[in-house]
């Protein structure tokens, strides 16, 4: 089964940020791609909150995915859509990730659970939980590679997600991503290598690369790793589509071979020694 990643340097014009991604919708789809993963905010990249404030509009408003919704379609492939800043029913915002399908209908959605509020070395600081508010449910979505569990970004480093979407049947893992370049230099590909050997499962990271209108940089090397944790693809630095095979046995495989659900436990309370 072949997937394409979208690997984009998403700006701060939602109009440009849509027509690139339908163009992208339709590489994939005459690259022979069943499916489409596209990075967090694909939508809009932003750090300035009074210049975004215009362009976050509701679900039912957003003109990104709207665009990607017909081109998805037009074209006949499924995407996943890594995630868009929309505003919620209650005014606050959601950083939402979509699974589309190749009719253009919304088949899954996804609020990201784990905030990045962080204070790196380089001084860059960061704290999205005063724009954001956090999802409250984990998501798992049929789809053509199978059942795929949906993640954003700073999940990544919350190994307990993935257990819970591995114990509920996902065989992939979609963790789109916009990483700054320090902390993707450090941790980028050994958690998500970690990811895929301990649920036993693809990973699929889209990610946002480059240097941003906003201001930002980010770290780029879009991933595909299988699950005994080979990475099948990296798409490096360089905005563009990258398409991976992906052997949909492997994961029944490689869970033979070490069974790691099946012998998977409940945590027990932890006992404090004196």
């Amino acid at each position: 089964m072949k997937i394409a990643l979208a690997q984009t340097t998403t700006g701060i014009d939602p109009a440009r940020n849509a027509a690139d991604l339908v163009d992208a919708v339709h590489e994939a789809a005459r690259g022979g791609a069943a499916m489409l993963f596209t990075p967090e905010m694909s939508g809009l990249l932003d750090s300035d909150r009074a210049r975004a404030a215009a362009s976050l509009v509701s679900e039912d408003e957003d003109g990104v995915l709207a665009a990607v919704r017909a081109a998805a379609a037009a074209a006949g492939i499924w995407v996943e859509l890594g995630s868009l800043a929309l505003r919620r029913a209650d005014g606050k915002l959601a950083n939402r990730s979509f699974v589309i399908d190749a009719e253009g209908r919304i088949r899954a959605r996804y609020d990201k659970l784990h905030l990045f509020d962080v204070d790196l070395p380089t001084g860059e600081r960061w704290r999205e939980s005063a724009a954001y508010t956090a999802g409250e449910t984990a998501v798992v979505a049929d789809t053509p590679i199978g059942r795929l569990g949906l993640a954003i970004c700073y999940d990544l480093r919350f190994a307990g997600l993935f257990a819970a979407l591995s114990d509920a049947g996902a065989t992939a893992l979609s963790i789109p991503a916009a990483f700054t370049r320090p902390t993707g230099a450090a941790h980028w590909h050994i958690l998500m290598r970690a990811r895929a050997i301990e649920s036993a499962a693809f990973v699929i990271a889209a990610a946002q690369t480059g240097e941003h209108a906003d201001g930002r940089a980010t770290y780029g090397h879009s991933l595909v790793v299988d699950p005994w944790g080979e990475v099948l693809l990296d798409m490096g630095a360089a905005p563009g589509i990258g398409f991976a095979e992906l052997d949909l046995g492997a994961v029944e495989a490689v869970r033979a071979r070490v069974p790691v659900i099946a012998h998977r436990r409940a945590i027990p309370p932890v006992e404090i020694a004196p």
